[in-house]
């Protein structure tokens, strides 16, 4: 088990409202390429209870059920960890939930999205759960799965990255990834995801600098967020001891403010806007502006530009050659796991058209 050390929680149990017992949640699942989908998941968790734990699945049991990850499980342990509203992980979590596993780690109900999961032989995977009423359902986020990550990346090009239209090509693939020669089911599929001010004003921290603090700021597009951005920012955060860190998002839980849309070049008006005392960069190559000036000159000249290394040499494009060495499997993946939940959905559309099926007895 891996406590959190970060947040209000500070990976420590406290007594509930009028010396209550904590309401513990459980929530299991792969994460793999976590994405918003999954936080917003483990923010609304979070918010029905004291304390959350989080389940990740290993490896073996991923590639059994549903086929190969793209992550290590080290890496997506390390990843839900770095969730702020996560409390504890616990590595290696069986893959169907059990009663036992929740009374194991004292929790009073598990939560999921109002998705399907299934085994490898098509049974639901919370049906014990939910039989004995501890079972909960928050809102799946429209618009984002991991289906169309896998999707993207097995057509991403160097224009993509750059911003430029998307081709023919991926909007044909991207309509047709993953789905198996039966239909088509409301889970399993590429879309897209559109962000509002609401969805994004659920994940700011809503806190203000405060005097003593160190600013620092930090900027990229944080494309397919992934372990070493984690590593890289767990760095950064440990550069003081009241560190404030924004990140600047170029458009295409170490982190205390966002700024959408941030220029490519960290400018003085920047740096004077939001009072910033550090400038930190990666490792990786800094790519000149479009007129082929240094995006960091500013901060340089002042002498508050710093590079730091997170200790992780994972990029997004590694992720990407690890999916597209893997393509067919990623596929036969997403084919398959269409067609167990299709076969799921019309054996509840059987069963709820039987005639008398509310009648649980004769009198």
């Amino acid at each position: 088990m891996i406590r959190n050390g970060h947040g209000a929680a500070g990976g420590a149990e406290r007594p509930g409202p009028g010396g209550r017992h904590d309401v513990r949640v459980w929530c299991d699942g792969c994460y793999d390429m976590v994405h918003y989908g999954h936080s917003n998941q483990l923010r609304q968790a979070r918010a029905m209870g004291d304390y959350l734990i989080v389940g990740v699945h290993t490896d073996e049991e991923i590639s059994k059920h549903k086929g190969p990850p793209v992550f290590t499980q080290e890496e997506r342990y390390k990843m839900v960890q770095a969730i702020k509203w996560v409390d504890e992980v616990v590595p290696a979590a069986p893959y169907v939930t059990t009663l036992e596993t929740l009374d194991k780690y004292s929790c009073n109900f598990c939560v999921h999205g109002n998705d399907i999961t299934l085994t490898v032989d098509g049974r639901d995977t919370y049906e014990e759960v939910k039989q004995a009423g501890r079972y909960r359902e928050c809102k799946r986020t429209q618009g984002v799965s991991t289906t169309d990550l896998v999707g993207r990346m097995l057509l991403v090009t160097k224009a993509h990255h750059r911003g430029q239209e998307i081709s023919s090509e991926y909007r044909e693939y991207a309509d047709s990834f993953g789905k198996c020669p039966g239909g088509r089911n409301p889970w399993t599929g590429v879309s897209q995801f559109l962000q509002t001010s609401q969805k994004i004003i659920q994940f700011a921290s809503g806190k203000e600098p405060q005097p003593g603090d160190t600013v620092i700021y930090v900027a990229g597009a944080f494309d397919l967020f992934h372990i070493g951005h984690v590593d890289f920012l767990e760095k950064v955060h440990g550069l003081a001891e009241r560190p404030y860190i924004i990140a600047g998002l170029h458009f295409d839980q170490y982190v205390s403010e966002v700024v959408i849309g941030a220029p490519y070049a960290v400018t003085a008006e920047l740096l004077g806007h939001f009072k910033v005392d550090l400038v930190c960069h990666g490792k990786t190559e800094i790519v000149p502006d479009k007129d082929g000036s240094d995006p960091y000159q500013e901060p340089k000249r002042r002498g508050i530009f710093c590079q730091i290394d997170s200790g992780n040499d994972l990029t997004t494009d590694l992720i990407v050659q690890r999916i597209i060495k893997n393509r067919l499997e990623y596929e036969a993946r997403n084919q398959k796991k269409e067609a167990k939940e299709l076969a799921f959905l019309e054996a509840m559309r059987r069963q709820e058209a039987r005639p008398g099926r509310e009648r649980d007895c004769d009198f």
